[in-house]
């Protein structure tokens, strides 16, 4: 179902060209123009309309935004957790009172429905803000204690440094406040660079903590490309440590950067996420969190449902009951409120997405979407896909589309189904749907992925962590277990006896 009319109402919408007049970089507490020389569009993927057009960093601008971040650490690092905690919860109250500000930024450059920005990425990233400023108070090490029997030891957690980290296109805010978040709170400093399709809410963001009171410097903004800014950010010398959240393949050359200089990384990468659905499962149950699953933001989610493994006696009505409920889903403007599913970021995306379903009609069925709706052919829309009956080795079952494709492929025992799940280069994210406790515990033991899910897919929660296995990346998003990325730990040991000449000494020189 589509909704009608070919261009969309501009009322209501962010207007970019107006709020960002000064500049895409945020440097220093102050919004600045970028000085490559070379500019880049935003366009609005809904109608491919341009909404803002601004200059894109270069390497001086990457150089002034660490050096910024330099400067700002002795201050923001020697500042108490308390002091920390409380700007953060200024930061959140902030954004809370700003929410519908971010709510439209997200939606236009991201086509994402209101909706979600809304009740989704906006709220989300207010609990973000609200969990690590509480968090900013508990980064204790372990407690003392006389493990040698002459010595008492104990364990501090120290910031790193100026941290470079790199975001992407898919969850712009979301990804920029998991990156400064547990960054700042910690006591670090960071430079943040966001992709050049969808820098608006990132530099929202950044301002907003400044108004929040958090001082200048601490959360820097440059929006460059990938090759000059991005390479230049993640070899910066005085960049300690670099996050990267983006594709496998970006990500290899991230971390050939990074460890060419020995830097501290984490990458949270691509994924493939499995759904596995046995025979004892609530069939509607399963087919609603599928269709939820794989067309969150348009498919474009590294953790979304993207290959439903279904038991044998299941098979067949899981087919025909997903592909009814797809057909159900409304396309249309992403701020008119009943919209359910937006277009996917580009053009480019979504050519790459309809490839990947043309080549698979010649070796499995395509039993409803696989085409851009005629009504919205002015927007990189394409239809909710569910492919059926591909082999397990073929492209649509391996590959990372990062589009509303769900491809659903049969088993027959549990050991196949679990098999299967993890016949995958990645391991981020999973799921098993089954009434039995049993069945469902074997299979969050045996799926590799860094989540599983049990009778549901996608749901997130600030308190616990986030991160994938293999190909999927290392290290972890949100939670307490985010700072392991991003602190220091230091062991610290005192002498308890007084003695000069420790028996310990004899053994390097001297006679006992």
């Amino acid at each position: 179902m589509h909704n009608p009319g070919h261009r969309f109402q501009a009322q209501d919408r962010f207007q970019a060209q107006d709020r960002f007049a000064a500049g895409a970089q945020y440097i220093a507490g102050r919004p600045a123009k970028g000085t490559s020389g070379r500019s880049h569009a935003v366009v609005d993927p809904a109608t491919g309309d341009e909404v803002h057009t601004y200059e894109l960093a270069g390497t001086a601008d990457v150089d002034a935004a660490v050096e910024a971040a330099r400067e700002a650490f002795p201050d923001w690092s020697g500042a108490t957790p308390g002091e920390r905690s409380d700007a953060m919860h200024r930061f959140a109250a902030v954004l809370a009172d700003r929410a519908e500000e971010f709510a439209q930024a997200e939606s236009l450059q991201c086509g994402k429905p209101i909706k979600l920005t809304r009740e989704f990425d906006v709220p989300g990233t207010i609990d973000n803000i609200a969990f690590f400023a509480g968090a900013a108070r508990h980064l204790q090490g372990q407690s003392a204690g006389e493990y040698s029997g002459d010595h008492t030891s104990y364990v501090r957690r120290e910031p790193i440094g100026v941290v470079g980290s790199i975001a992407p296109w898919n969850y712009p805010l979301q990804m920029a406040a998991w990156k400064v978040l547990p960054a700042i709170a910690a006591g670090n400093t960071i430079v943040l660079k966001p992709a050049e399709l969808t820098p608006f809410t990132s530099l929202l963001f950044a301002e907003a903590a400044t108004h929040a009171g958090i001082p200048d410097g601490v959360v820097n903004i440059v929006t460059g490309a990938g090759k000059d800014a991005g390479e230049h950010l993640v070899g910066h010398p005085d960049v300690v440590m670099t996050s990267f959240t983006g594709s496998t393949a970006v990500g290899r050359r991230v971390a050939e950067i990074a460890t060419s200089t020995v830097k501290r990384l984490h990458l949270e990468l691509g994924g493939k996420a499995p759904f596995v659905v046995f025979d004892d499962a609530d069939l509607e149950a399963a087919v609603h969190g599928a269709v939820a699953g794989a067309l969150i933001n348009t498919g474009q989610d590294c953790t979304a449902a993207t290959r439903a493994y279904v038991q044998r006696p299941l098979y067949e009505e899981f087919v025909t009951r997903t592909a009814e409920l797809m057909d159900t889903v409304r396309l249309g403007d992403p701020f008119a409120p009943d919209t359910d599913l937006g277009p996917l970021i580009s053009f480019a995306q979504r050519d790459r997405v309809a490839g990947f379903v043309d080549r698979a009609r010649s070796y499995a069925r395509v039993v409803t979407g696989g085409e851009v709706p005629k009504s919205l052919e002015h927007g990189a829309y394409y239809r909710p896909t569910l492919v059926a009956d591909a082999a397990q080795d073929s492209e649509i079952v391996q590959c990372e589309i990062f589009g509303p494709v769900l491809v659903v492929v049969p088993f027959d025992s549990d050991d196949e189904g679990i098999r299967l799940a993890n016949d995958s280069p990645y391991g981020l994210a999973a799921s098993a749907w089954s009434r039995d406790v049993y069945r469902a515990n074997r299979a969050t033991r045996e799926i590799k992925a860094g989540c599983v899910w049990v009778n549901d897919h996608i749901p997130i929660i600030s308190e616990m962590p986030h991160g994938g296995y293999r190909a999927s990346g290392f290290g972890k998003d949100m939670s307490a277990y985010s700072f392991e990325e991003y602190t220091q730990i230091k062991h610290v040991m005192f002498d308890n006896t007084a003695v000069a000449r420790k028996d310990w000494h004899r053994t390097i020189f001297g006679d006992r």
